[in-house]
């Protein structure tokens, strides 16, 4: 029997709602289904939420700016994220927006610390696959804006997205980085160039394999 997946949607853009449910009806891995709960404000966002029966919610989708709800005081997509980590703390919560200037990264890691951070910008069918799938495997998901931001921002910690985790899982592994295109999606040169990016970001351009791997382990870089 395929396991349930209790989805929550929460945007105001009833086109947007349309594609994250047309994406997630197709989602390849037949061992999961998907039960789709849909909001357009935060009044009904909260509402729902709040009337969840026994079923709670596993993944909520939840866009950042939608029409407020005065009357309780919730303002955004992260006031609804912080209702429901306090009624559901293990569903999986992803924030989208629309704005990257305006997108308070570290804020909302500090506070929400959400499995999913996403510019709609960023997201392709493909993408949001990947994103679905990287949740369900209880790993983060940050889209390609989100990642640029934080690596500009926080020169401490380099940020990277699944792909890259891969790619370093496989070298980890003793993978020759021209094979590890066998085992993910990307092209050899593909792979190869992201090899060099991150060498970059570690500050450490032309290094070894092993040596990236080495930073990348005490970056924080790797899958779990």
């Amino acid at each position: 029997m395929p396991q349930n997946i209790n989805v929550l949607i929460v945007d105001d853009h009833p086109f947007i709602i349309q594609g994250y449910q047309n994406v997630i009806t197709r989602f390849p891995n037949k061992k999961y289904e998907f039960t789709i709960t849909k909001a357009s404000d935060c009044k009904s966002g909260y509402e729902t939420i709040l009337n969840q029966n026994n079923q709670k919610f596993d993944i909520a989708f939840l866009d950042i700016s939608m029409p407020v709800y005065e009357e309780k005081n919730i303002q955004t997509g992260e006031d609804l994220a912080k209702i429901l980590k306090e009624i559901s703390p293990d569903c999986k919560i992803v924030l989208l927006t629309m704005h990257s200037e305006r997108l308070k990264v570290e804020k909302i890691i500090e506070e929400i610390n959400p499995i999913g951070l996403v510019i709609k910008n960023d997201l392709t069918f493909d993408n949001m696959l990947l994103a679905i799938d990287t949740i369900l495997k209880d790993e983060r998901y940050y889209s390609e804006s989100v990642i640029k931001f934080l690596n500009n921002l926080q020169k401490e910690k380099v940020y990277v997205d699944v792909f890259d985790r891969q790619i370093l899982h496989f070298l980890s592994k003793g993978i020759k980085a021209d094979d590890v295109a066998l085992y993910i999606p990307l092209s050899s040169s593909s792979v190869r160039n992201r090899i060099e990016n991150m060498k970059e970001l570690i500050g450490k351009k032309g290094c070894k394999n092993d040596e990236l791997i080495n930073e990348a382990k005490e970056n924080g870089m790797m899958l779990k």
